[in-house]
């Protein structure tokens, strides 16, 4: 019998985490049963995802009902449907977060989209979503954008896990990590214990190129001597980044400043393979995942990226293979005229405004879904 790759994943380093969560998938057993037999180590969530599994089933209608019938706000109930669903995740894989010591087994919440460029909004309201939870196997999600840093900074010095979402670029990757150092420093000043506060930086790949690969069929299509290394560009530059970043990964956590924080039981901040799921069909629908496994990260994927590894992965270390030629690929792109940083601030801003979008959507049907409630309970 072929031994699932996804199991040979954890066995290379590589821990997998499911980027989507809803509530039928506890009541199931689906979620266990991904734990048990595909190795899953952690959840993810966004605004996204809870607009689909609130807004797109009929598994919250009776706690909604009932909160409306309480006089709850529909932002109160945003709250306690998505706390409730945290806490039943991360409750499934406390086992597995304590037999890890606490290096597995998470499950995450994001502050509001709304937040993502206040930064003391952001440091409020992650705290109070990290007291809600009340788990340690938790990450309070904060975007990567230059107001979120201080926030990362300030929250690690809490003690409070975090997971750096919306995370694009190279310089600002190494800008979250330093932030978290500097979380893990002000920690430690307080004497406060280092081995249980928790990190990852979520650099969100194929996205990038989603936005690249059409500059670069408009330079091939263009003809003349560029065209040939713009051929050679389609499809490489998301994979390039990640390349890239975890060699900084590798250089920034063993540098003195991080060793004298590792020496007081402090953990480094994995990099964490986001937006997994290819969107080009002339591309692998497991292009995100084979090229990226190596020791020390985790790769979120959606349940059909899930299920298409399950059926044909074949899991090896690739992730440090050809890194000159990925940090080579990035500087061939600003002769082709392509800014790599303009395109990734872009995909920030992108990246907020879908999520505020969905956000937004979700609280619409929140309150029409409360006032139809309480409508009928008026006529009772």
């Amino acid at each position: 019998m072929k031994k699932n790759p996804l199991l040979g994943l954890g066995a290379l380093g590589q821990s997998v985490w499911i980027d989507f969560i809803h509530r039928g998938m506890f009541q199931s057993g689906e979620l266990r049963r991904l734990i048990e037999n595909d190795g899953v180590k952690g959840v993810t969530s966004n605004p996204s995802i809870f607009e689909k599994a609130i807004a797109g089933t009929h598994e919250y209608d009776d706690d909604i009902r009932g909160m409306a019938s309480e006089g709850k706000s529909a932002g109160e109930i945003y709250d306690a449907l998505t706390v409730k669903d945290v806490q039943t995740s991360a409750d499934l894989f406390r086992e597995q977060y304590e037999k890890l010591q606490g290096k597995d087994g998470f499950m995450s919440l994001e502050v509001s989209p709304r937040l993502a460029h206040d930064t003391n909004g952001t440091i409020s309201e992650a705290r109070r979503l990290w007291k809600a939870i009340d788990r340690p196997n938790a990450f309070i999600k904060v975007p990567a954008t230059r107001e979120g840093l201080s926030a990362i900074a300030h929250l690690i010095g809490e003690g409070i896990n975090v997971n750096v979402t919306l995370l694009f670029g190279l310089p600002r990757y190494r800008e979250v990590a330093d932030a978290y150092i500097a979380g893990l420093e002000m920690l430690a000043g307080k004497n406060k214990p280092l081995d249980r506060v928790a990190s990852v930086a979520s650099f969100f790949l194929s996205r990038i190129d989603t936005l690249v690969d059409p500059m670069l069929e408009k330079k091939k299509s263009a003809g003349g001597p560029e065209a040939a290394r713009a051929e050679r560009l389609r499809g490489q530059i998301a994979c390039a980044s990640a390349k890239v970043a975890y060699r900084m990964y590798k250089n920034i956590f063993a540098d003195e400043r991080f060793m004298k924080l590792a020496g007081k039981g402090a953990r480094t901040q994995r990099l964490l393979w986001a937006s997994t799921g290819t969107k080009d069909p002339a591309y692998s629908d497991v292009k995100y995942i084979e090229t990226l496994i190596g020791p020390d990260t985790i790769n979120t994927v959606p349940l059909e990226t899930l299920d298409a590894y399950r059926d044909h992965g074949d899991p090896a270390v690739r992730l440090e293979a050809g890194i000159d030629e990925a940090g080579a690929a990035i500087e061939q792109l600003p002769p082709l005229g392509i800014d790599l940083a303009k395109i990734t601030r872009q995909l920030e801003d992108d990246g907020v405004a879908k999520f505020t979008e969905a956000y937004t959507r979700l609280m619409d049907t929140l309150v029409e879904r409360r006032a139809k409630d309480l409508a009928e309970v008026a006529k009772r």
